[in-house]
This record gives structure tokens, C-alpha cells and sequence, in this order.
């Protein structure tokens, strides 16, 4: 099998991806009337076999492009999911306890439910990766701390978390949410 006979076995195979790229095979065109007409049939033929592979490769990473793209999208739309799912059994027992609080009065019941709900939601959280930061009593960094005020303290204090006003998060020591503190002055 000659060289020209691969080349055009292979150029049957993917006509159908080169027939996307029809503009793209119009500008090279463009492209080989600029650099000039040759009549001759040896300098067209291989012209146009390096046209056509050019159209082809560029159709073919077109097309990765766009599908690597979609996976992308596809990640970033779906990647919640699964903590989702496992929230909806948080969900349903949140549901049952406000079911059952309509007709129940026991407080020490209702502090009891609400003790199970966090920490249910808590043991999630920490099987998904999440770790609070620790705050009291740390040197403040800016890394993990955001400091929401300054507050005299003695000396052993002075530049430490006097008191976190809101808690910090890591997600797998990525850091989701600073944690909100006040500072030692």
C-alpha cells in the first residue's frame, strides 16, 4: 500500500469528524490561495493531504475541547451530590422530630432530640473531610483567623484568640470558612 493510498483510506474514515469543521476548512483554504495557485498536480496533492490532516487534528481537538469541557461542567454541577444525599437522612430525622414535637411537651426530650440532630450532622461532616479550626488560647493567623476586634488582655494573652465569635472550618486543610475571632491586645 503506497503512501497516498494510507492517506486517503484514513481521509474515508474521518470524513464524517471533517465535516464539522467546515469553517475552519474554508480559512485554510484561504490561507493556501495566499501563499499561491499552483497548477502543477505533484505541489497540490500534497497540499491538500496537509490540508486535510490539518483540518482533521484541528476538528479532533475541537471536539476534546468541548467534551472536556462538559466533564467539567458535569463535575462542578454534580459534585455536591453525594453530601447531599447523605444530608437527606439529616432531612427526614428533622422532619420526624418536628412531627413529634407537635404533640410533645417534655423539654428535656426535645433538648435530647436536638443533641442527636448535631451530633448525627456533626459525625457527617467529619466523615466528609471537614475539621473545625481550633481557636482559643492560638497565636492569631491570618491564615485561619479573621479578627473581628482587639480587646485589652494581659500579657499572656497579647497577641493570642481571646474568643471565637464565629467558628472556622477545613475541608481536607483547605480552609472553608475563617474563623471569626477576637484578639488579645
Amino acid at each position: 500500500m503506497s503512501k497516498e493510498d494510507f492517506n486517503a483510506e484514513n481521509l474515508n474514515k474521518d470524513e464524517a469528524t471533517a465535516s464539522n469543521a467546515e469553517h475552519q476548512e474554508h480559512s485554510v483554504e484561504e490561507l493556501t490561495d495566499d501563499v499561491g495557485n499552483s497548477n502543477s498536480g505533484e505541489a497540490e496533492d500534497p497540499l491538500k493531504v496537509a490540508q486535510e490532516k490539518y483540518v482533521r487534528l484541528y476538528s479532533d481537538f475541537d471536539n476534546f475541547r468541548k467534551r472536556t469541557q462538559k466533564e467539567k461542567a458535569d463535575l462542578i454541577n454534580y459534585a455536591a451530590g453525594d453530601v447531599l444525599k447523605d444530608f437527606l437522612v439529616v432531612m427526614d430525622d428533622f422532619q420526624r422530630a418536628l412531627e413529634a414535637n407537635k404533640s410533645n411537651h417534655d423539654i428535656d426530650s426535645l433538648k435530647q432530640g436536638f443533641e442527636l440532630l448535631y451530633a448525627k450532622v456533626d459525625s457527617l461532616m467529619k466523615n466528609k473531610g471537614l475539621k473545625e479550626i481550633d481557636c482559643i488560647g492560638e497565636s492569631f493567623n491570618p491564615d485561619f483567623h479573621e479578627a473581628i476586634t482587639n480587646i485589652p488582655a494581659g500579657d499572656e494573652m497579647k497577641g493570642k484568640v481571646v474568643d471565637v465569635v464565629e467558628k472556622g472550618y477545613l475541608l481536607k486543610e483547605r480552609v472553608v470558612r475563617y474563623a471569626k475571632v477576637i484578639v488579645g491586645q
